[in-house]
């Protein structure tokens, strides 16, 4: 029993169950699915591996980011985000800074960190949109941001991808003003020189935690060395430049002597790395949180099934179909939910259910025929993964009763798209999928994303997917994602059919066509893949099956250390209507 006994126990303590024990192990699909993680952990590898060797940083009393960041969170939490995200295909293959969600003395926080295993974290292209992902991630959550700061200013060879713009890099301290107007404090550790942009990431938090070597600057000893430009480089113009930046080696622009003696800007100065982690913990035991027990409705419970099921339960054959709730029973508190009306809109599973004792929303795609005479506006069969007018209506109203009861909403996709044709535009299908996105936007909800399988079509944004920015926490993938807007299949055939009708008519060959058909569907599948759609941003993470629990876990304790609105559990309406 929790420290504070538990409201509305009749209804939550003991909920319905769901799943049951797998029959058998599906040994290829395992193997297939394990395969592509294995492809995905060498991307992660290599972008750990980039740059300077931890060992030649370590020689010289630094640390990397990513050691830095396993002292600093609390074992067993650290759940990344955007490890291998390179929207602008950069030669160093990422942007620059790590990050995720970790507990630091026992509170979530947002955590990022720059890369100074390259080019001493650098700005390079694409960091912007990374920071930006990661502040919306604490605005949504309101939850602190620590950043570990080690940013030797913008790439400046390559200025032109990333320093203008309207999300270019002073975007990210507006952004750090907005959280902190929102009540949302940031904390930094700074090593190392950080000038221009890597001064204003220093100064633009809340608490400045300095290393007794960082400095933090408007601009660097090349910088200053070059203040008075002739529109070109001659000898005199270089013998000046080594004498300034020999002088700025010596004594850089911004250092502790300036900064904590003098402004007053650094809160605290440390000896050692380890020290300004030490302190950041310390900051981070200060800050408002409730005690984990104060919003549960149960006591904490695994699943009833271990999550390696998930390996033999879904496809990696997107053709195939799977019980879908026999997933959920794999994510689920206890194996138990309470479903959301079972008997309307099968395509689509809505309920509630326990993740670590608190309560949460799901909604996800069922898989395989719907049942005979469904849907009721049609006659065609129904098949689970696209949606229907029932479906669609079902998800608003339980969206609209999660936002009024304030429960966090987890989404599960794996859809072909919305009902297509006359007859599903006569059934208002456009119409209610509009709905569905004001009745989330409505909600102010804070929302996670899976795409289990396929994101496709409108389907795939009306689904809580991650282009609802204002509730959208973040959006993972998994081995079997694949995210189009349609099939490759369906996109040649859409794209081509007249031009086959044409070269008919015409009695023309119909091989050429046929060719670019096909390397149109090689070119979705190419772009398609989990690891495309994690370097592009479409996904923030491809996280594998075992690890699934582990970041609903973390979405949904974070959600609740600090929130800010509160319905009572004794208050709610959603399991009282799920109850009749």
């Amino acid at each position: 029993m929790g420290d504070y006994g538990y409201s509305l126990h009749p209804y939550f303590r003991e909920m319905p169950s769901i799943g049951k024990a797998l029959a058998r192990t599906l040994e290829q699909n395992v193997e297939d699915i394990k395969n592509v993680e294995a492809e995905i952990a060498k991307e992660v590898e290599r972008v750990k591996n980039s740059g300077k060797a931890t060992e030649a940083l370590n020689k010289k009393g630094e640390m990397s980011a990513w050691q830095r960041i396993e002292y600093l969170v609390d074992p067993g939490t650290w759940c990344p985000l955007h490890t291998i995200y390179d929207p602008a295909n950069n030669e160093e293959q990422n942007t620059g800074v790590i990050d995720g969600l970790g507990r630091i003395s026992g509170k979530w926080a947002v955590i990022i960190a720059s890369n100074n295993k390259v080019m001493a974290g650098a700005w390079l292209a694409g960091q912007a949109d990374n920071v930006l992902r990661v502040t919306d991630i604490a605005k949504r959550l309101h939850l602190p941001l620590v950043w570990v700061l080690n940013c030797s200013g913008a790439k400046l060879m390559e200025q032109e991808e990333l320093y203008a713009n309207r999300r270019g890099s002073g975007t990210p301290f507006f952004r750090h003003a907005e959280l902190q107007k929102l009540g949302i404090p940031i904390i930094v550790g700074i090593y190392g020189t950080n000038p221009a942009g890597g001064g204003y990431h220093s100064i633009s938090p809340t608490i400045i935690i300095a290393h007794k070597n960082a400095n933090m600057a408007v601009g660097g000893g090349g910088i200053v060395g070059g203040m008075n430009p002739k529109g070109y480089v001659d000898e005199e113009a270089a013998e000046n430049l080594i004498e300034q930046t020999r002088k700025s080696k010596a004594t850089p622009p911004g250092r502790v002597e300036i900064h904590h003696n003098g402004t007053g800007f650094m809160r605290d100065v440390c000896d050692t790395e380890q020290e300004v982690l030490d302190d950041i913990k310390k900051y981070m035991m200060d800050l408002p949180a409730y005690a984990k027990d104060f919003f549960r409705v149960a006591d904490p419970a695994e699943p009833k099934f271990p999550a390696s099921d998930l390996y033999s339960l879904v496809p990696i054959n997107q053709k195939r179909v799977y019980p879908m709730h026999e997933v959920l029973a794999r994510l689920f508190d206890n194996s138990e939910h309470m479903e959301f009306k079972p008997d309307y809109g099968p395509e689509v599973y809505c309920g509630l259910a326990k993740i670590d004792g608190f309560l949460c929303g799901f909604i996800a795609n069922n898989q395989g025929i719907l049942g005979k005479g469904y849907p009721k506006y049609a006659d065609y069969q129904g098949i689970g993964g696209k949606l229907y007018r029932d479906g669609l209506i079902k998800m608003n109203e339980f969206v609209t009763f999660c936002g009024r009861d304030r429960i966090p909403l987890i989404w599960v996709q794996d859809t072909t798209g919305i009902d297509v044709g006359d007859t599903a535009e006569q059934a208002e299908m456009l119409g209610l999928g509009m709905s569905l996105i004001y009745s989330i936007e409505q909600s102010d909800l804070p929302m996670m994303g899976i795409i289990l399988r396929k994101g496709t079509a409108a389907a795939h944004y009306v689904l809580g997917g991650p282009q609802a920015n204002n509730n959208n926490v973040f959006t993972l993938g998994t081995a079997t994602t694949e995210v189009y807007v349609m099939h490759g299949e369906t996109a040649a055939a859409a794209s081509y059919a007249r031009r086959l009708v044409k070269d008919k008519d015409e009695g023309k060959s119909l091989e050429p066509t046929i060719q670019k058909m096909n390397d149109m569907i090689k070119d979705y599948y190419d772009k398609s893949r989990p690891g495309y759609c994690a370097k592009k941003g479409w996904v923030d993470e491809i996280v594998y099956y075992g690890n699934l629990r582990k970041y609903c876990q973390a979405f949904v304790g974070s959600y609740y250390q600090n929130p800010t609105s509160i319905c009572a559990v004794h208050q709610m309406l959603t399991p009282r209507v799920i109850k009749g």
